[in-house]
């Protein structure tokens, strides 16, 4: 990518900013530097366990600058008739009851749709499973396979860009997730900067190809990055 030519900057949100109701060190601070830059920015996010809004004041309350409208979010559905069944991160509804009801409809002819497959996610006291193992579950016992419209599928990121005058050769990726966050971008034709927390562990970054463009170790060392090598004069 050569320079001047980055338009925006996509910055995922739990296990980049901040994981749960702690920010990462430095990552407001880095974020107020970013916005100094003649850049496009927008928070993509995969998170189902809570609306756009509940998010966006959960983050403003972390002291982080962000407008409601830059925050990107998979999908919001009504489920009062359900004509699908759809998953995102619910980990109260993941019992046996709840994934044979989803079992049954899906046999009678209901489409699975997923969120995101991501297999796991950091929480303050570890490692959790994602939503990822019960669509795998689902689809292989209904012999079926999901529709994903979150992370990493290619129209997700396309879609994020629309409104930013920009294409994905123009922007860059920040997130913790090497598959979902980097891997997913990168196929949709922008950089990936993979940082190292959150979700990442060791050797994530071996597990797409190709690699990510930079792995670094925290939101504050890619912010240090593009503003020196993508933005740099």
């Amino acid at each position: 990518m050569s320079l001047r030519r980055l338009k925006a900057v996509l910055i995922d949100l739990s296990g980049t900013l901040h994981i749960e109701d702690a920010a990462v060190p430095g990552a407001q601070e880095a974020l107020a530097r970013l916005r100094k830059a003649p850049v496009a920015i927008k928070f993509v996010t995969n998170t189902t366990k809570e609306c756009k809004r509940s998010l966006f004041e959960r983050l403003h309350g972390l002291n982080f600058d962000l407008q409601e409208q830059e925050m990107f979010t998979s999908l919001s559905l009504d489920t009062s008739d359900p004509n699908a069944v759809v998953i995102g991160l619910a980990p109260e509804h993941f019992n046996y009851q709840t994934l044979n009801t989803a079992f049954r409809l899906i046999l009678d002819g209901a489409p699975l749709i997923a969120i995101h497959k991501a297999r796991y996610y950091k929480k303050k006291d570890g490692l959790a499973l994602g939503p990822g193992p019960f669509v795998t579950g689902l689809e292989y016992a209904t012999d079926t396979r999901a529709t994903v419209v979150g992370k990493p599928e290619k129209d997700f990121f396309l879609e994020a860009l629309r409104d930013l005058d920009c294409s994905p050769e123009e922007a860059v990726m920040i997130g913790d997730d090497a598959r979902d966050d980097v891997g997913g971008a990168q196929s949709a034709g922008m950089l990936g900067i993979l940082v190292k927390t959150g979700k990442y562990r060791a050797g994530d970054e071996s597990k797409i190809n190709p690699p990510p463009h930079l792995t670094c170790d925290s939101f504050p060392d890619a912010i240090n990055y593009i503003l020196e090598h993508l933005l740099g004069s």
